[in-house]
């Protein structure tokens, strides 16, 4: 919280007579919601100042200010006033209203105390008549009472409005970058100035090929994202901190999460609830190494065949001065130790390169594909009347377990944190299983994608040769699996639906790919829309790079 102290002394010169009292002068304004009604510091000063002016047996020897909430205890400048009373500095205090000086039970039980004790002999406002006996410090003690009751009533009306507005679809706070709080309807807008870059970053962290910390490099030195400009500052880029928190905010994916609860929102979401899972399994898989100084191409996509642990790079310098990069198991099992060799970072590529062509399909066999696809993708519906009749009887499931459980909680057989934990999960899975079924109730043609899986194995080989370190690493993610590196081999599973043909397919080959590529194109969760992404990115670099040439 913002804080704003100031301590003024007045000169001695203004003391009258020999019995005048001695008081302080407090000055306080909260920056928060609870006092929109009070007076300006500066305000409260000129008043109590003018009326101070005109009270017999008033001498003002000191002026405290400061700007802070008085619901908690912990004021510097208001228990710096208190000591000096304690001293024996002054006898009294000035102060607009007795709230100005406690919101809390332990300030204003602090106050009364001091007024048992003798230390602190008066007080004076402007607008509360006070007298130092047990009738005066009954009042004041109740006034003090009610200036608690006033801020925790305002807190918890606070608190239900922004639950409210939470029910209703709608953030109640400062809305994360990428997006702008609309103050006229009070709505979630997406920011057309990052809304867009912002996404791309999620994207690229879906492709598994990229990290938070290549991902913040990219976003500030290639596309300049900044946060939005505030008052007294220009916009920053973005830290490793706000990056990982970026990624782990699901109201990017529709979600708003606020004590403890979850609502859907109304506002535009970038990545869908199945792609922000992703992501958090990306962020959170085993056998990932941490980040090293230098990125090598396949640093951590390969695993040791021998004994499973990740391969890792390095660089070497010989005794002639040459410097080259080979890929090794990290070998960091007390318990084994493996003896595979290390492989050079051009053999490795050479073989990446050889499985890759490997993807390519013939002539023959790529016409042949497409008109069997074109044939049966027209009219063929059932297996998504299938798919959509599962995800209606899960969604009738959920609801019935959302009933049963608020039963339950009626009948208090369960307490509020199970109930709340249950309805959580509940909520989850209803909001990704309706997501599911409106992508199935958008008919998917299988010819468009099918046409673009076979026309990207056919050009994997050169996009990888050409691309740069980021592009064979996309790549690789988009068409392989379960890679593996044993006795200086690497072992690659074609991810479905790409296939490894070897010369012209046959027939039951030919069959199988059609039946994977139609298995493919009908699913409805992320892998589908990621790979289609990937592919679609990767032509699009080497579309790029032809046009520089």
């Amino acid at each position: 919280m913002h804080l704003q102290t100031r301590q003024l002394q007045l000169p001695n010169q203004t003391r009258g007579a020999n019995n005048d009292m001695k008081y302080y002068l407090y000055c306080r304004k909260s920056s928060e919601s609870e006092d929109k009604q009070i007076l300006s510091i500066e305000s409260q000063r000129v008043e109590m100042e003018r009326l101070s002016s005109a009270w017999p047996n008033v001498e003002v020897v000191g002026r405290f200010e400061e700007s802070k909430s008085a619901k908690k205890p912990g004021r510097p400048v208001f228990d710096a006033m208190l000591r000096e009373i304690e001293r024996g500095k002054a006898d009294g205090i000035i102060a607009w209203h007795p709230d100005r000086l406690a919101r809390n039970s332990m300030d204003g039980g602090r106050i009364i105390y001091m007024l048992d004790q003798g230390k602190l002999k008066d007080m004076r406002f402007a607008s509360f008549s006070f007298e130092n006996n047990s009738q005066g410090k009954f009042m004041l003690s109740i006034i003090f009472g009610y200036s608690k009751y006033y801020v925790d009533s305002l807190s918890e009306n606070v608190r239900r409005g922004m639950r409210t507005k939470a029910e209703k679809g709608w953030l109640p706070s400062r809305a994360p970058i990428g997006y702008l709080n609309d103050r006229e309807t009070g709505t979630i807008v997406p920011d057309p100035d990052r809304f867009v870059i912002v996404q791309r970053l999620w994207h690229m962290i879906l492709t598994g090929a990229e990290s938070p910390r290549s991902i913040l490099r990219v976003a500030a030195q290639r596309w300049g994202l900044r946060t939005r400009q505030a008052k007294r500052s220009g916009g920053k880029f973005l830290s490793r901190s706000n990056v990982y928190a970026l990624l782990a905010n699901s109201f990017y994916a529709g979600e708003i999460r606020m004590q403890g609860r979850t609502y859907p929102g109304k506002h535009v979401a970038m990545i869908s609830l199945a792609e922000f899972d992703r992501v958090q399994r990306l962020l959170g898989r085993p056998n990932r190494p941490r980040a090293v100084r230098k990125e090598f191409a396949f640093a951590g996509m390969f695993r040791c065949g021998a004994c499973g642990l990740t391969v890792t790079a390095e660089d070497k310098t010989n005794r002639f001065g040459s410097r080259y990069t080979y890929y090794h198991c990290t070998r960091s099992r007390a318990d084994h130790k493996c003896q595979e060799r290390s492989i050079t970072a051009n053999e490795l590529h050479r073989q990446v390169v050889t499985y890759l062509e490997s993807l390519a399909v013939s002539t023959d066999t790529r016409v042949w594909l497409l008109a069997q696809i074109a044939e049966t993708s027209r009219g063929n519906t059932s297996a998504r009347a299938i798919q959509q009749r599962s995800v209606e009887e899960t969604l009738a499931a959920l609801d019935r377990q959302l009933t049963e459980l608020t039963r339950l909680r009626i009948r208090d057989q369960i307490d509020d944190g199970l109930f709340e934990k249950e309805r959580v999960g509940i909520d989850g899975a209803r909001r990704r299983l309706e997501e599911a079924r409106q992508k199935l109730e958008t008919p998917r043609d299988a010819f468009e994608p099918a046409e673009l899986i076979l026309s990207f194995s056919n050009k994997a080989a050169e996009c990888f040769r050409r691309g740069d370190r980021r592009i064979k690493r996309l790549i690789l993610e988009t068409v392989s699996s379960n890679l593996l590196l044993i006795g200086k081999r690497l072992s690659i599973e074609a991810r479905n639906p790409f296939v490894q043909w070897s010369g012209d397919a046959n027939i039951p080959g030919r069959r199988a790919f059609l039946h994977d590529v139609r298995t493919f194109c009908r699913t409805s969760d992320v892998g589908f829309e990621q790979i289609m992404a990937n592919i679609k990115e990767i032509l699009a670099a080497r579309d790029e790079k032809d046009l520089a040439a």
